[in-house]
């Protein structure tokens, strides 16, 4: 009996140093209370035992019985809780499913605009060239040949300027070549050139470079929040903010136009699910919050360390 007790309270004390560890969980408090109250009988029937104390039978009974009580509730609320974590298992789960389903539907969006780029624009080009060097071959004279080699030296130039376009759309050399920072404003010029929107963009950015990941990621978030203000929001002015702070890169976006529910809108699409997946690429953090008629906001948050550094010109 001097065995078990030692053990039991070993148990006991091991338990309630977990409590904390467990945030304090209803029916972990309640099996440690039960347990507990099994060492406080098992000491007074040792005490009972050398003759020190007489306790009555139904007082044994008794504490028994709410130890019982206690551990049979603790079961019970822990059953609730595990079918609580199974829940929240099948939802991450599903939100891991989603964002899967995302970023593929991306990458064929992504795929099927390149196609369509070459096929629309270097297509043409290419075919044109063709038939200009075919018909050099049949050319009468020398002003004909220097006409029709013009005139495929003119769609060389522009087949070139359609593939350099593409890579640019593809990877935008300016962010290669400058960073974040310069990519976007980059970015931003050319928005504000063909939209009738106001645009501020303030950043503590110089010609700090991060990870090329961190700043591809990055840039392809604020250009899909900027997309899809121009594109459905109907806003007249668009503010972001970009911050590199104690190792954390923020970014700060809000824009003016008719609002949506963001629940919904992750569900079925529109971008943001493709934002969520890429944030969640780099153990980022993003909260959008919006409402119809007020506009929405974003903020993503990246610790990117020590990984910002100058760039080398």
């Amino acid at each position: 009996m001097v065995v078990s007790l030692v053990v039991q309270a070993v148990a006991t004390v091991f338990a309630l140093r977990l409590v904390r560890r467990t945030k304090y969980n209803v029916a972990w408090i309640l099996m440690i209370f039960g347990y507990l109250i099994i060492s406080v009988v098992m000491f007074l029937q040792l005490r009972m035992y050398n003759g020190k104390i007489d306790i009555s039978p139904r007082a044994v009974v008794a504490i028994c019985s709410l130890s019982t009580i206690c551990i049979s509730v603790g079961v019970m609320f822990a059953h609730r809780m595990f079918k609580y974590i199974d829940r929240l298992n099948r939802q991450r789960a599903l939100l891991n499913k989603r964002l899967l389903t995302a970023v593929l539907r991306a990458e064929e969006k992504s795929k099927s605009r390149f196609a369509k780029e070459l096929h629309d624009g270097m297509g043409p080009l290419l075919s044109s060239a063709k038939m200009s060097l075919t018909a050099l071959g049949s050319a009468r004279d020398e002003r004909q040949r220097a006409e029709i080699v013009a005139n495929t030296t003119y769609v060389i130039d522009e087949a070139i300027r359609s593939v350099r376009e593409i890579s640019n759309n593809m990877q935008p050399q300016v962010l290669h070549d400058f960073g974040l920072a310069r990519g976007v404003q980059n970015f931003i010029n050319k928005s504000v050139a063909i939209h009738d929107v106001k645009m501020r963009f303030t950043t503590n950015l110089r010609s700090e470079r991060f990870d090329s990941d961190v700043e591809i990621v990055m840039y392809r978030v604020i250009c899909e929040l900027i997309n899809n203000s121009l594109k459905h929001s109907k806003c007249h002015s668009i503010n972001l903010s970009l911050a590199l702070t104690n190792g954390e890169l923020s970014l700060e976006y809000t824009d003016d136009g008719k609002g949506f529910n963001p629940q919904a809108m992750i569900d079925c699409g529109m971008g943001l699910s493709n934002i969520s997946s890429r944030v969640n690429s780099l153990n980022g953090v993003l909260e959008i919050t919006s409402a119809k008629g007020k506009g929405m906001r974003a903020s993503v948050k990246v610790d990117v360390g020590g990984s910002g550094h100058e760039a080398t010109l």
